[in-house]
């Protein structure tokens, strides 16, 4: 009888050890979890191409989906971090002040096009992608890259090997690679500002147009469906601690 006792007492300790450490796994995983109804910002990361060089920022592309999102999904947030002239190594001084300010749950990059323009050597371009990216990551935030293309004026091989940096990052530091959304822009003067460069007034809204169902896809995908798992598991957990708590106060 005695040792029928401690085998119970022992099974009720045991059921109540993997109750505590259910309950901290509860605990724990549920300050990870977003509820549906908070905001998701994504903060676009870029250069004159998404600053609205040119333009009042208002006008710009990303301002656009941000009255979209405004008007559509009040739930997402757009924050405008790009500045005219940026380069990469720029943008890598400028991004832990801007993570720490405006705490996005993702990041969309849109640098490089400044770097080729001028020639830079793209083996620097590529470490400091690769950086920014690390640094991200490391804030347990989510993060995109856009693929950027340049005209050909530095020869054909350069034009090839840049664009080609930013499929190989995207690649190995396994993220979503966006496609550049100037491509069919860039080949229609009436969308174009008079250096040839820069998207003009009228070209914000077909850039938003291509790229809003994409950002946004890209925040559903990467932040608010692997919260709802998380949720999930929350739940099977709490369930499970439940159902030993039964049976602890039943052998009790």
């Amino acid at each position: 009888m005695i040792k029928k006792f401690l085998t119970k007492l022992s099974s009720v300790k045991l059921a109540k050890m993997v109750m505590l450490s259910v309950a901290a796994i509860i605990i724990s995983m549920s300050f990870s979890i977003r509820a549906a109804h908070a905001n998701v910002s994504l903060m676009v990361f870029g250069d004159s191409l998404s600053a609205g060089y040119g333009l009042s920022q208002a006008d710009s592309w990303v301002s656009e989906i941000a009255r979209n999102w405004q008007a559509n999904h009040p739930e997402l947030e757009i924050i405008n971090a790009s500045i005219s002239g940026e380069t990469t190594a720029g943008g890598l001084n400028r991004l832990p002040d801007l993570l720490e300010r405006h705490q996005p749950d993702m990041v969309f990059i849109e640098l490089g096009g400044n770097d080729g323009l001028r020639g830079f050597n793209l083996t620097t371009m590529e470490n400091n992608l690769r950086q920014m990216i690390t640094i991200i990551q490391s804030r347990n935030v989510k993060v995109a890259l856009s693929e950027v293309e340049i005209p050909p004026n530095l020869g054909r091989r350069y034009t090839e090997m840049f664009k080609q940096v930013f499929h190989e990052v995207a690649e190995d530091m396994d993220i979503p690679l966006v496609p550049f959304f100037m491509r069919e822009i860039a080949i229609d003067s009436n969308l174009m500002q008079n250096d040839g460069i820069h998207p003009n007034l009228a070209a914000q809204p077909i850039i938003a147009n291509i790229m809003e169902p994409l950002l946004r896809e890209l925040l559903e995908r990467e932040v608010l469906e692997p919260s709802a798992a998380t949720a999930a598991s929350v739940q099977q957990a709490l369930y499970v601690s439940q159902t030993l708590y039964g049976q602890l106060e039943a052998a009790q």
